[in-house]
């Protein structure tokens, strides 16, 4: 795979879990749209129990944060909201400014807020959404303990976001929209919800290439992202068709694997061959309404 990090590429041209019920058995391929919704509950409910201190299934054995970008660095940054489930750091392309109002979709236990927050500042607003009731409660306690009166958590699915028309200046997600079963649906509810001349910034997972389904199915296990990405060039197209302009895709950079994932399902020669031809990518892309 081709090693690709801080590229900028304008899109001119239309671009030709296993913390559920069975405790870390085999990994659940769902059938249908409510099926997918509630491994992903499952699944991020637990790993917020977990940081809370309480059993969760998995225990240690899972490694989420093979995807997850290094926020140490950042103004804002709130180890206790940072469970390592990104794949990218959205706010640094968001062009935040003081007293906007902020939207993240699928905000967990608030830790990309917490950043935009310090960007948008006390004037600003930032709104997280999130329809998993232990995340949202970490991250309602996670406000609480730093005292924020400017940073909220509501409860909702994307694909139905529960803020009116024309709410938000900026909208930011992270490795959130590629578990959604109705792709094209969530980004017509990001259109709603920007004020003319709003603009968003979102890191998110993507393929290129057909990844085996018995690779693609051990990978999510790994990385917790990869059963519901899609091509890169079909997420673009969505955005394109949602009448987004001015897209832009600001990072890309390979998700590797670990090389046991791979040997369980591939020979050596269908290893360097798949290293040649498929490819997981992380992107930020951004664009405006």
């Amino acid at each position: 795979m081709k090693n690709e990090q801080n590229s900028f590429i304008p899109i001119n041209e239309k671009a030709s879990s296993c913390c559920g019920s069975d405790c870390c058995s085999e990994p659940t391929s769902p059938t249908d749209a409510q099926d997918l919704k509630a491994l992903v509950q499952d699944k991020y409910g637990a790993i917020a129990r977990r940081a809370a201190g309480a059993a969760a299934c998995c225990g240690d054995s899972m490694d989420y944060s093979i995807m997850a970008d290094e926020y140490g660095d950042l103004t804002g940054y709130a180890p206790d909201a940072d469970l390592k489930l990104g794949c990218g750091l959205p706010t640094e392309f968001a062009k935040i400014q003081p007293g906007q109002t902020v939207v993240d979709l699928g905000s967990g236990a608030g830790n990309d807020c917490f950043v935009a927050r310090a960007e948008t500042g006390p004037t600003g607003q930032v709104i997280g959404v999130d329809f998993t009731d232990d995340m949202l409660r970490k991250a309602r306690a996670n406000a609480l303990k730093m005292g924020y009166n400017n940073v909220s958590f509501v409860k909702g699915d994307i694909e139905n976001i529960p803020l009116p028309d024309a709410t938000a200046d900026v909208v930011v997600s992270n490795c959130v929209f590629n578990l959604v079963p109705d792709k094209r649906r969530a980004f017509a509810e990001t259109y709603r919800i920007l004020k003319p001349g709003g603009h968003f910034s979102i890191s998110d997972i993507v393929l290129e290439g057909d990844l085996p389904l018995a690779l693609q199915k051990d990978a999510e296990m790994y990385a917790g992202c990869v059963a519901g990405a899609i091509q890169m060039t079909d997420y673009l197209n969505l955005l394109q068709e949602t009448s987004f302009q001015h897209l832009t895709i600001q990072k890309k950079k390979p998700i590797v694997l670990p090389a046991e994932v791979l040997a369980r399902h591939l020979t050596p020669a269908g290893i360097a061959d798949f290293s040649n031809r498929f490819g997981i990518y992380s992107i930020t892309v951004y664009g405006e309404v």
